[in-house]
């Protein structure tokens, strides 16, 4: 199970050089010490389903949460280092900041394992983890220190405009939902996006919206258009998008294209303008409005 969540992990590239990728890292490794320290008491077993989670996440399966969810064999040590390496998580830098994302997500574990050592009455081994975690603390805040956008760069940033539509048949294979059957040219636009949405730190949530053609019935097109909406919200947390992403499906509401055609293949080509993907940003001096 090791090898293969380690290959899956490796199969993403770029996509797990973020929080979520070094965090699912780390758990595959404190698994494997685990085993050979013949760990028998289940935690091998609940890091591994951390490591499955997060690798689910980060293919855009699940969606991601930097939550840390109570384990059997694990006791709460140390709640104030915790806060504190959730308060570096929610720092605005820490989105650019990957050496900070690094060890701040290796930290949670180390944590975690300590709590382990700690229920099973290793005592001394959890006091050598938690000094650990506390230095590595003491190291992603001076990372996150270093990495503060200079005041050039942020006025140089072109703010992303409210409503970016996309083309479904772009973006997936015929007929398509998941992210497997996401288009290389739909990766491509998403991967773009991502980086504008990482690049305007102004921007405090965004709506994914799905739209389908009117062919079908009502009740397939809006399941098929909200499945759409998933997928996308899914790969823009997995790729590192930070803010709030919420996920609708409207199916073929709100159509944009007056096609009378009776020929089927024609009509279809004709509605490809109402296939689409919506993503609305809400910007911080919008939310007065």
């Amino acid at each position: 199970m090791l090898d293969l969540l380690q290959a899956r992990l490796d199969q993403l590239d770029q996509r797990k050089d973020n929080y979520f990728g070094y965090k699912d890292q780390c758990w595959i490794d404190v698994a494997k010490s685990e085993i050979d320290a013949r760990d028998r008491w289940g935690f091998v077993e609940e890091s591994i389903g951390e490591a499955a989670h997060l690798t689910a996440g980060l293919e855009g399966t699940q969606q991601l949460l930097p939550d840390n969810p109570p384990l059997r064999t694990v006791a709460v040590l140390r709640p104030d280092l915790m806060t504190s390496l959730q308060a570096i998580i929610a720092d605005p830098r820490f989105v650019n900041c990957p050496q900070a994302q690094k060890q701040t997500a290796c930290a949670e574990v180390k944590l975690m394992h300590a709590g382990h050592d700690a229920w099973t009455r290793q005592f001394g081994t959890a006091r050598t983890k938690v000094d650990m975690v506390e230095s590595a603390l003491g190291e992603a805040q001076q990372s996150l220190e270093s990495c503060v956008i200079p005041p050039e760069a942020s006025r140089s940033t072109v703010p992303l405009p409210k409503l970016v539509t996309l083309s479904v048949d772009a973006l997936f294979a015929f007929n398509g939902s998941s992210v497997e059957s996401i288009t290389s040219e739909g990766r491509e636009k998403l991967d773009s996006l991502i980086e504008d949405v990482k690049g305007d730190t102004a921007v405090s949530s965004i709506t994914v919206s799905g739209f389908t053609d009117r062919v079908g019935s009502e009740a397939y097109n809006r399941r098929l258009s909200h499945q759409r909406a998933e997928t996308v919200q899914r790969y823009l947390i997995s790729g590192g998008v930070a803010t709030t992403v919420q996920a609708r499906g409207y199916g073929r509401a709100s159509p944009g294209t007056d096609c009378r055609m009776r020929d089927r293949r024609a009509l279809v080509t004709c509605l490809a303008n109402d296939r689409r993907v919506e993503l609305r940003f809400l910007h911080k001096e919008d939310q007065g409005a």
